[in-house]
């Protein structure tokens, strides 16, 4: 009952895996030819034994049909390792191109569909999943649990039948094993830095989705997507010379069992020719280290391999259904002359519902306010009342579900994402600091910002005392998310990076929340400069904050309550009045201050 629904899963994950072993088919096919060409050298070495036979049995000489097997044993075995590290290599570089895809496409999925799935399962389709692919791209590896009860059953059998062949045969597998405890220890090195390289990538995600709306607003995904591959290449890079320690191993069972069978023959043969033992236990000797039931094991580890790979398969093709936005090959945002930087920017919201999915409630109900451009624009209202969703409907994180949002009277639909973007700087209200340098976070989003300009905001922003502070100066390592600063360091250098930008519409989420006294009425000053040839949106609860601002907004449940300058509102707007006596508490009652 259960085959019809089978049989479409098989076809879509062998479709899949053909999807990601096409661009090199040319290497799988010279590995299959490479391995069969070492499997021909052990198919004719029973003609061979029938050959000796003969030739035993005619009183003939030996010696030419002995160095005609080891010729072909040598080759063979060079043939079939050498194939085995062609399939390896090809199998690390499927997992390169499939985790240079996932890690392109995890950096571009839209808001709501990382909303939707945990980060870390995200990054384990790119780290573990990626990595099953190895196994069922190539040859797989030999069951180590059958082998050793084959090992077992072979040499019981073998010692009934001569005590003599089978320490003959031990001696040569021991000395194959010496071989093997060499190469371990380099196969071991190398998966060991090959998983490092694996959590580096981990990290470098980590790391992007810790603050996936302030790589977004500083348009630096195909910039982090390059800064993760490296650690991909370090990890291939690895994952290929331990391929090749692994396809000497590999094959080193085979090599033993065909050593064996030149040293049994050997002995074996003046053991018959003194007649110590009949022509017949010598045969069925030899014959017993080759038929092993090779092809048995092969089909075990086709089939373990496609159990383990065909879920890894099914989840790395579901990020392929995740939504994306457009990618795009623009230059990153540069730092601007200031005589270069266009005017602010106007913002109109008309008629504007969203709720994130249907049939949740809406975060927002037929919002309509107007801000024609420069001077600050403050939102208030309480907790839950829609107000920093504005901004994520601002950047695109989001789509309306209802009515228009229009940026210099553009519907921001209409205009490309990139440059809706590098129009904005935006400061999260957790003010996101990544793992990296002062430095990198502060030309995180305009890399090509030069030294004054980075040394005319830190003086803005009162970081300049900061970094004098620091051991390395800008250079200076800030930790896991900034670990190594304080809550309001974090948000002065999340305040200096948007600043850096030089936005025409600047939108500041709680910015201030964390500061002091001293450091909140100096970036007060420097907001309010900013707004004189910027526009400037801010989310805020302290008083402080809100009282200079050309218009406020009062928002409440989703809707626009009330609109005026803050003398206005304390006199005709009841909710705003009550928010300004308590001094616009914090939500959960935290008082700001």
């Amino acid at each position: 009952m259960t085959q019809p629904a089978q049989e479409p899963h098989v076809r879509e994950t062998l479709k899949a895996l053909y999807g990601y072993v096409r661009p090199h088919r040319g290497a799988v096919v010279l590995g299959l030819l490479l391995a069969l060409a070492g499997a021909a050298g052990g198919l004719l070495q029973p003609l061979a034994t029938k050959a000796l036979v003969d030739r035993l049995s005619s009183g003939g000489t030996i010696a030419a049909i002995l160095l005609a097997l080891t010729v072909l044993v040598l080759l063979g075995t060079v043939a079939e390792a050498f194939g085995a590290y062609v399939l390896e290599r090809t199998a690390e570089s499927v997992v390169l191109a499939a985790r240079r895809s996932l890690i392109g496409r995890l950096l571009r999925l839209r808001l709501a569909a990382v909303d939707r799935m945990q980060p870390g399962d995200l990054m384990s389709r790119v780290t573990s999943d990626t990595t099953l692919l190895r196994a069922v791209s190539t040859r797989a590896v030999v069951n180590a649990a059958t082998g050793t009860l084959t090992l077992i059953a072979a040499v019981v059998v073998m010692a009934f039948l001569d005590v003599v062949l089978l320490g003959v045969t031990l001696v040569v597998v021991a000395v194959v094993a010496a071989g093997a405890a060499l190469v371990m220890p380099k196969i071991g090195q190398a998966a060991e830095r090959a998983q490092e390289a694996v959590g580096e990538m981990s990290t470098g995600l980590e790391r992007a989705f810790g603050a996936f709306r302030t790589v977004k607003a500083s348009g630096a995904e195909e910039r982090e997507t390059a800064r993760v591959e490296v650690s991909a290449r370090r990890a291939w890079r690895h994952g290929v010379r331990g391929a090749k320690w692994e396809a000497l191993l590999g094959t080193a069972d085979n090599l033993a069992v065909q050593l064996a069978f030149l040293a049994v023959l050997a002995v074996g043969g003046a053991r018959v020719a003194s007649g110590d033992i009949p022509v017949s236990t010598l045969v069925a000797f030899l014959l017993y280290l080759f038929y092993l039931m090779e092809p048995v094991y092969k089909l075990v580890e086709a089939a373990t391999a496609y159990q383990e790979s065909s879920a890894a398969i099914s989840r790395i093709k579901e990020v392929d259904l995740l939504a994306v936005e457009p990618s795009t090959t623009r230059q990153p945002a540069r730092a601007q002359p200031r005589e270069a930087v266009r005017g602010p920017a106007s913002v109109r919201f008309e008629d504007v519902s969203f709720r994130y999915a249907p049939g949740l409630p809406y975060i927002h109900q037929q919002v309509d306010f107007e801000v024609p451009g420069a001077g600050m624009t403050a939102f208030v209202g309480p907790s839950g009342a829609g107000k920093s969703t504005l901004f994520a409907l601002l950047e695109r994180f989001y789509e309306t579900t209802g009515g228009n949002i229009l940026v210099d009277g553009r519907d921001i639909r209409q205009w490309p994402q990139a440059e809706l973007r590098s129009a904005i700087g935006y400061v999260e209200q957790d003010a996101p600091v990544l793992a990296g340098t002062l430095r990198e976070n502060l030309v995180f989003g305009a890399p090509g910002a030069t030294d004054d300009d980075v040394r005319a905001v830190l003086a803005r922003t009162r970081l300049d005392t900061l970094v004098e502070r620091l051991p390395h100066g800008m250079d200076t390592l800030v930790g896991h998310r900034g670990s190594k600063l304080s809550g309001g360091e974090r948000q002065r250098v999340a305040i200096a990076r948007a600043l850096l930008r030089r936005p025409r519409l600047l939108l500041l989420d709680e910015a201030t929340s964390q500061l002091d006294a001293v450091n909140e009425l100096a970036l007060r000053d420097v907001i309010a400069e900013t707004a004189r040839e910027t526009t400037v949106l801010v989310v805020a609860h302290r008083l402080s904050t809100v009282t200079d601002a050309d218009r406020i907004v009062v928002m409440d449940a989703g809707r626009v309550r009330a609109i005026g300058t803050h003398d206005q509102l304390v006199k005709g707007d009841g909710l705003y009045a009550q928010l300004a006596a308590t001094q616009l508490l914090l939500p959960a009652g935290r008082p700001a201050g």
